[in-house]
């Protein structure tokens, strides 16, 4: 029997965060968002008003976060152990989790393999070269079904929610 305790990394942190933490700090990129990825500047915002403002667009849609993990913390460690002391790229990141019942179950209807898609989730970030921007990603999950159309829309909505709550909390 498969037991997912086996693939966790120390202090709780899921195997997949060391890998692609391993994989930002061994292979960085360019500034710009990767093919795939959709990201939002929050204008007149700071880290903890955007992610409120997240939280409460993701609960106002009739969702329920199921994880914030602590991705800035967790590449900071991983990458003074990994780098000799390099904190990394973020002064705050965070991976906000969340699911869609009725999408899930639609998306893998159209095809099983999108459980990959599952759970949804939206990056906010903000980078240490520049602490007054705050940013907001997510994988875009493309347009090849109805489904993942659907799922494409409410992340948008979401961010777009967010980005307009966040700039009122000023």
């Amino acid at each position: 029997m498969f037991s997912s305790h086996l693939f966790r990394a120390p202090l709780g942190v899921p195997f997949f965060l060391m890998v692609f933490a391993f994989m930002l700090v061994a292979f960085p990129g360019s500034p710009r968002a990767a093919e795939g990825i959709a990201s939002t500047e929050i204008d007149g915002s700071d880290f903890q008003s955007a992610h409120d403002a997240l939280v409460e667009a993701i609960e106002a849609e009739g969702m329920v976060v199921g994880a914030v993990l602590p991705f800035g913390e967790m590449l900071e460690r991983t990458g003074k152990q990994a780098e000799g002391g390099d904190a990394g790229p973020y002064r705050h990141a965070e991976l906000i989790q969340f699911c869609s019942a009725a999408l899930a179950h639609k998306m893998v209807r159209e095809d099983a393999a999108q459980i990959a898609f599952c759970p949804l989730s939206i990056a906010i970030y903000v980078p240490a070269a520049n602490p007054s921007r705050v940013v907001v990603a997510y994988r875009t999950p493309g347009g090849g079904t109805p489904a993942r159309t659907q799922a494409g829309d409410l992340l948008a909505r979401l961010v777009s929610r967010a980005a307009r709550l966040a700039r009122l909390r000023w």
